[in-house]
């Protein structure tokens, strides 16, 4: 049926609309109902979940044909056949073991698979040029989309999932500027070596190595393999330090949970403004907006660094005796919120050192004196942690909303330290 949609025009949402009708007041027993139920379904005698799937399709499809600026046919069938592909190949992995990182590895290469195809069937319905390069980039953004959802998610929440995979491979489609199958080829097998090893040296849960991935993905989208290199930077250094004398680290209570192993909430706390900041970059590169774009390099690069410095100075922090709070410099026990060591500050100043080295190698910066901007950015986000920590964390704010704001702060100090410069 989305397949369809060329044909159809603006009535390619009825047939989705039609199985939504039939699956919400029509088919409630049967070999049918059986097919397409859940087990809730079977408990309520109605086909909810094939509903809210279908009543999601026909949301993106009238997205799709109606308003003045649509979303393409090719979006709207990608969209409907990661997920329900996606969906199918998880299940087929569910049939033989219970791992979750092959229920998610299943999911994600059948809803490529599915997504490129659909592409391509699109594109030829249509006469439009073929580009399999670029349609198996946006299959892989919405199989990782859909498979980071669907770690948080429940399965009945698949029209939140079809919709979110929607709107951000049609925000992919307007940004991103020409892939080639090299480019195409090179980051998907960078972004998947580079998860698989973050899951196999337990540094990374199944569901924060998925979303490392996706935003390793994202940075080569919509900036280039060297804003990947600042974040594959950060990820294996912050990783290895947080692996470095672990045993030592959780005897004296300031060892990471989960064995180290950093889930969806950590990544995102600590690279969720770099991801704002490249997404921002490419917007302004589309419109025509070179100062806004040097703004939003060094808002990155200054995120970033200042979640190494962060990092760093917990983890080689916490290994040493004689932590004082930042606010007071009274000694603390180790492990208490705001405690910092002198070794610790040296070892974050070096972080964010390291990332404005990379960052002025690999980056488009403005200018040579940006290293310095980074720096103070990666500094003042170790800083704003330290002082959040020991004022505010746990009484309202949780260590990862701590961490957002952390390398909120180091992306405006950058900007901020850069503009007299």
């Amino acid at each position: 049926m989305a397949l369809a949609a060329p044909s159809l025009g603006a009535a390619a949402f009825a047939p989705f609309a039609a199985v939504a009708l039939l699956a919400a007041f029509v088919v409630d027993d049967g070999p049918l109902f059986e097919l397409f139920a859940r087990p809730g379904d079977r408990q309520d005698g109605r086909l909810n979940g094939l509903a809210g799937f279908a009543l999601a399709a026909t949301g993106l499809a009238l997205l799709a044909t109606v308003p003045r600026v649509t979303m393409p046919l090719s979006v709207f069938a990608a969209a409907v056949l990661t997920l329900a592909y996606g969906n199918l190949g998880a299940r087929l992995v569910d049939s033989r073991t219970s791992d979750e990182s092959l229920r998610a590895a299943g999911f994600v290469v059948a809803a490529v698979l599915a997504g490129t195809a659909g592409q391509a069937a699109i594109a030829s319905l249509t006469g439009d040029a073929m580009l399999l390069a670029r349609f198996t980039l946006l299959a892989a953004v919405g199989g990782l989309v859909g498979a980071v959802l669907r770690t948080a998610l429940y399965e009945r929440d698949d029209p939140l999932v079809m919709l979110s995979i929607g709107l951000v491979l049609w925000g992919v489609e307007v940004l991103a500027g020409p892939v080639s199958p090299t480019q195409t080829g090179v980051a998907l097998a960078l972004t998947v070596a580079l998860g698989y090893a973050a899951y196999a040296l337990g540094t990374a849960s199944v569901a924060g190595m998925i979303t490392g991935v996706l935003l390793l993905l994202f940075a080569v989208v919509f900036g280039g393999f060297g804003w990947a290199l600042v974040l594959v930077s950060f990820f294996g250094v912050g990783a290895l330090a947080t692996k470095f004398r672990y045993d030592s680290k959780a005897e004296r209570g300031v060892a990471e949970d989960n064995d180290g192993a950093r889930g969806t909430g950590n990544v995102l706390g600590n690279s969720g403004v770099s991801l704002v900041a490249v997404v921002g970059y490419a917007a302004a590169q589309t419109l025509g907006y070179p100062f806004v774009s040097d703004l939003l390099v060094l808002a990155f690069a200054g995120s970033a660094a200042a979640a190494m410095s962060d990092t760093l100075s917990s983890e080689i922090g916490g290994l040493f005796d004689q932590p004082r709070l930042i606010t007071s410099l009274k000694p603390v026990p180790a492990g208490t919120d705001g405690a910092v060591t002198w070794q610790g500050e040296v070892a974050g100043a070096l972080g964010a050192a390291f990332v404005a080295g990379v960052s002025v190698l690999v980056l488009p910066l403005p200018a040579q004196t940006a290293a310095i901007a980074i720096l103070a950015g990666g500094l003042v986000g170790m800083t704003v942690d330290s002082l959040l920590g020991a004022t505010v964390e746990g009484a309202g704010l949780g260590n990862q909303a701590v961490n957002f704001l952390a390398t909120f702060a180091g992306a405006l100090g950058a900007v901020l330290v850069w503009i007299p410069l």
